[in-house]
């Protein structure tokens, strides 16, 4: 009986911590300069929101951005800023969808905006811890979590240990980019 509650306690927990995690969800990798990131995307969770990311890893727009906004324990950003921190053109944005159940904890990604709720466009962040003031409360929606990392948080944790602040705060000092975009079924 002890042994049963233990392993079902166990079960609970991981997939609490994997939240959405569905092997059939589309998965992205990021081929960055310390090395590849694999996100596993939840299309059910935030279709809005993966469409639009989608989109823009179709169009070969990351390859080339870099991580512009690194914070240790707290995120990782990316998705709109070039190697020399200009910022490239963007379509539209996309609608909010951050009450989908999914929250800001570590290895989730979500989409960064403005204050706007619905100003999201293609920079996108990666939870470098639990970040539960990220999501949406009774008085207003939070930062829509859409993909999980399912490899390479070791490479993310690389990113944060790069030294900062030499051209900009919270930026490493040899920009890390994005290389490649491989979206895989």
């Amino acid at each position: 009986m002890m042994k049963t509650l233990v392993v079902s306690s166990l079960v609970f927990t991981f997939s609490c911590l994997t939240q959405a995690a569905d092997n059939t969800a589309p998965e992205v990798e990021l081929k960055t300069d310390l090395g590849t990131i694999t996100l596993q995307l939840f299309p059910e969770k935030a279709p809005e929101t993966v469409k639009n990311f989608l989109r823009y890893c179709n169009e070969g727009f990351y390859a080339g951005t870099i991580f512009h906004r690194v914070i240790p324990g707290f995120v990782a950003q990316a998705g709109g800023m070039t190697f020399d921190y200009v910022k490239k053109d963007t379509h539209e944005p996309v609608i909010n969808e951050s009450d989908n159940g999914l929250h800001n904890r570590r290895g989730t990604v979500a989409m960064a905006r403005l204050p706007d709720p619905d100003s999201a466009t293609s920079q996108f962040f990666i939870n470098l811890n639990n970040n539960t003031h990220l999501d949406p409360t009774k008085d207003g929606p939070g930062y829509t979590v859409f993909a999980q990392v399912i490899d390479g948080m070791d490479v993310v944790q690389k990113i944060t240990k790069e030294p900062q602040g030499k051209y900009r705060p919270q930026a490493p000092d040899l920009p890390i980019r994005i290389l490649a975009v491989t979206v895989k079924p």
